[in-house]
């Protein structure tokens, strides 16, 4: 595609979390197994129109003349139909798997979409610059985004409860944003009051309880905010910490492409397919720790379901013992949970939401057990 590479150079961290453009490249191995299991999922897409670069409303065809598209569950969609998006070149025949990635997607990026920083030991310092960005959701097409550290979803934070996190936040852009943190802390830190244009604050918190919790921006328009990419997840570590695993991050989201102000793709962690092509590999038998949230603006449900497999539900991440065992987990807006499963077999194992609009639209991946 035409637009360049995130920028991924507005955050640093000192100590404790760490931002994209810190991590190391992954190893040879996995980059081998990423580009074998993936390399069959190529999409030939062509780029969006003149008019949808623009923020115009597409053509509709006769299934999506009225402007809903319905899904299974017989739910209206105001926006592009699934027809719209294959004659954009962003849905693949057969399966429908949907759209998928940029092909030349930075290797240390996807592995920092994926994965957490590793568990903290003492305070954690960091600093996060809010940027506005051409974000690239697929191929073919990227969002204007506001972003913090030049990515979407933005840098994983991550804590031990009972230690205090402090984060700077610049405001780079030309209006308000700031930084709210979900969970317990100091409501002289709940971060809804403005950073100005050029200004800058920074959060002196000790999160809690231990678990998983979103941070977004919280000022008005909220929905465009968000919309734009102004969210992330932070990790709270209970003391002692927890059972050794292969930890990753899903964040589900919305991207509206054509400015109707309806989702037009959806994705985890930004980008549409992007466990599609890069399938996430975990050791066969061995325990993986999801830490999964609904950031979908404009829509109440989303969720999360395994195949071939199930899992342990942790609401919210808190509590020692699981709430439920299940494959498949609904989460509301701004809903998180810790889904902690073993796959005994090798293989490739799916997982998308159970909100098939979303599915066709960009929200589904592989687990690869090896």
């Amino acid at each position: 595609m035409n637009d360049p590479a995130p920028d991924t150079s507005d955050s640093t961290g000192t100590s404790g979390p760490r931002d994209a453009a810190d991590l190391p490249r992954m190893d040879r191995r996995r980059l081998l197994l990423r580009g074998g299991v993936g390399g069959a999922l190529l999409l030939g897409g062509a780029a969006l129109g003149r008019g949808t670069a623009q923020g115009q409303p597409l053509d509709d065809g006769a299934q999506g003349h009225a402007g809903e598209d319905y899904d299974g569950a017989g739910a209206a969609h105001t926006g592009t139909t699934h027809d719209d998006l294959e004659r954009l070149g962003l849905v693949r025949g057969g399966y429908g798997h949907g759209p998928q990635p940029p092909r030349d997607l930075d290797d240390a990026l996807i592995d920092a979409l994926t994965h957490p920083p590793a568990p903290s030991s003492g305070s954690g310092e960091m600093s996060i610059a809010v940027t506005e960005t051409r974000w690239p959701v697929a191929e073919g097409a990227a969002v204007d985004a506001w972003a913090y550290g030049g990515r979407v979803p933005g840098p994983v934070l991550r804590i031990t409860a009972g230690e205090r996190l402090r984060v700077t936040v610049d405001n780079r852009t030309g209006r308000g944003h700031n930084l709210h943190l979900h969970g317990s802390h100091d409501p002289q830190m709940d971060g809804w009051e403005p950073i100005p244009p050029g200004g800058s604050f920074t959060y002196d918190v000790a999160p809690g309880p231990a678990g998983l919790h979103p941070y977004h921006c919280h000022l008005a328009p909220y929905a465009e905010h968000l919309r734009r990419g102004l969210y992330g997840l932070m990790i709270v570590d209970p003391p002692g910490g927890r059972e050794p695993a292969t930890e990753v991050t899903l964040v589900l989201s919305g991207f509206d492409l054509t400015g109707s102000g309806t989702n037009d793709v959806y994705a985890f962690n930004g980008i549409c397919g992007l466990y599609d092509r890069h399938p996430i590999v975990v050791p066969a038998g061995e325990l993986v720790r999801a830490y999964v949230a609904n950031m979908v603006e404009g829509e109440a449900v989303g969720s999360f379901h395994l195949h071939a497999q199930t899992f342990d539900v942790y609401r919210t991440g808190t509590g020692e013992a699981p709430h439920e065992h299940t494959d498949v987990v609904t989460l509301g807006q701004g809903e998180r949970a810790m889904l902690e499963f073993r796959l005994p077999a090798k293989g490739r194992y799916m997982f998308h939401p159970h909100q098939h609009h979303m599915v066709e639209r960009g929200a589904m991946g592989w687990f690869t057990a090896i």
